[in-house]
């Protein structure tokens, strides 16, 4: 998908799942322990969460499609004096960062393809994992009053991150995701997905 739709989304101010922070989803899976190794930020936005990731000494890179919010994402880490990497890039086409990663982080991206993207996008997560690999998925969910935009089932998780795909889901949670609009979060899902040799 082309950057520009995103990328208008960073220019008059901060977009709507834009919290000026990391998820508290997110802040919880690192307090427990949650990264290890190379880390992959999948639609980093402005890089609250990467940047909480790689405060904890961990090299991660951050991946986005709009330009703005790599810019906003890199001067904040020169703001606060934090080592970390970001760079454009289609999420359905990792392969050509010709990288490979230990945990990977999706917090707002999944919810935004449809059923065939989907079944692309963890194919080319599965192209830029190892065997052994954490995935996290943190997602709008259909269930409870007020939900955010592309709400997805959990079913969908499953449909998209399956065997032959080469992934195993581990967990599937139900989650709060901050938005901008949501005094106490959007009800989400927090998925925790595992990359096996297929």
């Amino acid at each position: 998908m082309a950057g520009r739709p995103w990328d208008a989304s960073y220019r008059d101010g901060p977009a709507p799942w834009d919290l000026g922070g990391p998820q508290p989803a997110v802040r919880r899976l690192a307090a427990a322990g949650g990264f290890a190794g190379a880390v992959l930020d999948a639609g980093c936005g402005t890089g609250e969460n990467t940047l909480l990731i790689a405060s904890l000494g961990l090299p991660v890179l951050g991946v986005d499609v709009a330009e703005t919010a790599l810019a906003i994402a890199r001067e904040l880490a020169a703001e606060r004096g934090i080592e970390v990497e970001f760079a454009a890039a289609d999420a359905l086409h990792l392969e050509r960062l010709g990288r490979r990663f230990d945990t990977v982080l999706d917090s707002g991206l999944f919810h935004t393809f449809d059923t065939a993207e989907r079944a692309e996008y963890a194919r080319s997560l599965a192209a830029v994992t190892e065997p052994g690999a954490t995935l996290y998925v943190l997602c709008f969910s259909d269930t409870g009053p007020d939900p955010g935009p592309h709400p997805v089932r959990r079913d969908d998780l499953a449909g998209a991150f399956t065997p032959a795909a080469g992934w195993r889901i581990e967990s599937i949670e139900t989650e709060r995701v901050g938005t901008r609009f949501h005094e106490h979060g959007a009800p989400g899902w927090l998925a925790t997905v595992a990359r096996f040799l297929n």
